[in-house]
């Protein structure tokens, strides 16, 4: 078949990438592509329609016709007359783009859109039919040797799609209205009829939550592709259908239901400094991270220009690239992402779109907010008084409608869904547990989120899960909220002060899933921060699980999250004797020579620093063994970022100075500080 292959997936709705056959195209190569592009469009017979039945159906019919004609000329081997090639070429751009409307008319999750979009359906229909009997009229059929039955039938499907009277559906019309009716209800404040939603749904068989839940999906991918002027109308009907899905569907069938979500946040977290994600040459936050050849990352457009500028060499580093490969660092994009989410900030530039979830600091329309508002006030109505199915179903709702929606947050947040979902921790349910530990999570992202959870006695809620919850993966979710409560400093004590918060994070480090290792790494990290909680991650062992994990691990971003940890740690005292005992240097100068995070070398550079500093000559004796780091130190004066530079600049001084010093046959100095350590 000589029609381009296109995936369906990725191809947008109402986008119609249609190939004409190129004029050199052979006519047999061209009727063998015809009946088969014809045969797929028959096999739409089988699918379902919810709307644009008719129109559908009557397409289906005429090309089935016309397949009868095509096989005739195949089977009888005719030849065909030049005229008869250029209407077959113009037919075969015209069943492409009707294969496409009939894909979009049948697209599972698009059920609602569609029917909202009938207009501009039923005048692509129009057209195309339109087009098909243009094309027929100037086939030369007189010319052609069939048989007259065949002929007289493709005569009536150029008849008929000359006359054919394509418009909506007096049933869709109805139904459209009525969902028009019921977002001028929420707009007013008024809460619409259950029996009319259910109306709708049924005529449109959305039968299932999850039926429902892929329409809200698909709503979604439209909102993150539209432009400006959609935004209202996309949000209205997300609205619509997020009001459907709590008020009318009572079960969740999670054999379909996501459940990855959390996970998916889970990976993530990081302890990354939020300057790091700056591009070195535009310095504006990266939206397309790439990495080229000496391991560099930059925003793609900015990396693009320059390379298209003429330019061989590194932005940065000054080294001349060996290619032009721009690698996708995909780890640091989802990493920039998720920091946008958390705090609102936006991604969006001229001509690329992207999930920006500042559009949603504010409703995109205020039957979305309204809908929201009566939405959030159901789940926590059910969340207190609801059955265990209805509790469990409320929680799920809340992980899903705050995932990435700062409005929702605030709403469900107001609703006072957060003092009920904090009693559900300690639910003996595994699902429930789950669900309302990772509802939590994704209110505590929101600054009245975390002080509510702190005001309502939450901390040891979440602590009692982190240490004695009924999953893994709720325990890991539990890691992960305090790490996003300990973004408030005046919380980092009160977290680190219940005497299991520290060592039930070093267990999950020590038993949990890579996942489940990262969030404890950084949960303690943000604990670290109050220098009081410094010593209780100490006492607690963590030292030697992070230079286990930094020692033993091929996920890179845990590797990078221990490094800044220890870094913290290695500042206090007891945090540099503990490094020093375990004779770490040759670990951490061995990472610093072989990483390619610019991140993960600051945080080598800084624990050799911390160390030297607190450790006095003895520790620096022991770093100026390795001829190789002063290498090292030079190369992140010259590549790192102003503060690793800075860092880099400080250790070398040291080393200079030890060397002299040892040089001129004073010796080492003994560790100053009271406590002697052994380091050899």
């Amino acid at each position: 078949m000589i029609q381009k292959k296109f995936n369906e997936v990725d191809r947008r709705i109402f986008y119609f990438p249609a190939v004409r056959p190129c004029e050199t195209v052979s006519p047999a190569t061209l009727l063998g592509s015809l009946i088969v592009l014809s045969q797929n469009i028959g096999n739409y017979q089988s699918k379902f329609f919810a709307t644009q039945r008719r129109n559908s159906r009557e397409a289906i019919r005429k090309i089935g016709i016309l397949l009868v004609f095509f096989e005739e000329i195949h089977d009888r081997g005719l030849i065909l007359p030049e005229t008869a090639v250029l209407c077959f070429s113009e037919l075969h751009l015209t069943f492409q783009k009707i294969r496409f409307l009939l894909e979009d008319c049948s697209r599972e999750g698009a059920r609602l859109w569609i029917l909202m979009k009938s207009e501009m359906v039923v005048t692509q229909f129009r057209l195309l039919i339109r087009t098909v009997a243009t094309a027929l009229d100037i086939l030369p059929l007189n010319s052609m040797d069939i048989c007259g039955e065949v002929m007289e039938l493709v005569e009536l499907v150029a008849k008929q799609a000359r006359k054919a009277r394509i418009e909506i559906d007096p049933n869709d019309e109805r139904a459209m209205r009525r969902v028009l009716s019921v977002l001028d209800l929420f707009e007013k404040g008024i809460e619409p009829e259950f029996q009319v939603l259910k109306w709708v749904l049924d005529y449109l068989e959305i039968k299932t939550w999850s039926d429902c839940n892929k329409e809200i999906k698909f709503l979604e991918e439209q909102w993150v592709e539209s432009e400006e002027r959609e935004v209202p109308f996309l949000s209205s009907l997300l609205g619509f259908m997020c009001y459907c899905r709590v008020r009318i569907f009572d079960t969740l069938d999670y054999q379909n239901a996501d459940q990855t979500d959390v996970r998916c946040n889970m990976e993530v977290l990081s302890c990354l400094n939020p300057e790091d994600f700056r591009c070195p040459i535009s310095l504006e936050l990266m939206i397309d991270p790439v990495t080229v050849s000496t391991g560099q990352t930059y925003d793609r457009s900015s990396i693009q220009k320059w390379l298209k500028a003429g330019h061989t060499i590194c932005p940065k580093t000054g080294e001349k690239l060996t290619n032009t490969e721009l690698v996708p660092n995909t780890n640091l994009r989802k990493l920039i992402h998720q920091f946008c989410a958390d705090n609102g900030v936006s991604l969006a530039k001229t001509g690329k779109k992207t999930r920006d979830i500042a559009r949603t600091i504010l409703p995109g329309s205020p039957a979305a907010a309204e809908a929201m508002k009566f939405l959030s006030r159901i789940v926590a109505r059910n969340l207190v008084f609801g059955t265990s199915e209805q509790k469990n179903k409320a929680a799920y709702e809340i992980r899903l409608l705050a995932k990435a929606n700062i409005f929702n947050r605030s709403c469900l947040i107001e609703a006072g869904t957060i003092p009920p979902l904090l009693n559900l921790l300690y639910s003996f349910n595994k699902s429930i547990q789950e669900n309302a530990i990772a509802a939590l999570l994704k209110l505590s992202k929101h600054a009245n989120g975390k002080k509510i959870v702190v005001e309502n006695g939450g901390l040891r809620s979440i602590v009692a899960v982190l240490k004695r919850g009924i999953s893994l993966e709720a325990k890991q979710t539990a890691a992960a909220t305090i790490f996003y409560l300990s973004s408030v400093k005046g919380y980092r004590r009160l977290i680190g002060e219940i005497d299991e918060t520290i060592p039930a994070l070093v267990d999950l480090i020590k038993e949990g899933t890579p996942c489940g290792k990262k969030n404890g790494v950084v949960a303690l990290f943000g604990l670290a921060l109050y220098h009081g909680n410094r010593q209780r991650v100490i006492d607690a062992g963590t030292i030697p699980l992070l230079l286990h994990i930094i020692a033993s691990s091929n996920k890179d971003e845990l590797i990078v999250d221990s490094l800044a940890l220890l870094a913290t740690l290695a500042e206090c005292l007891d945090g540099t004797l503990a490094i020093l005992q375990a004779s770490s240097f040759p670990l951490i100068t061995r990472i610093l020579q072989s990483t390619t995070s610019q991140a993960g070398k600051e945080h080598c550079v800084s624990i050799f620093l911390s160390c030297c500093t607190n450790g006095g000559d003895e520790a620096v004796a022991v770093l100026a063994k390795d001829t190789s780091v002063m290498s090292s130190l030079y190369s992140v004066t010259t590549d790192g970022t102003a503060q690793a530079s800075k860092k880099a600049r400080s250790l070398i001084k040291m080393l200079h100075k030890f060397h002299e010093t040892s040089s001129s046959g004073q010796g080492c100095q003994a560790f100053t500080n009271e406590q002697s350590v052994h380091v050899w």
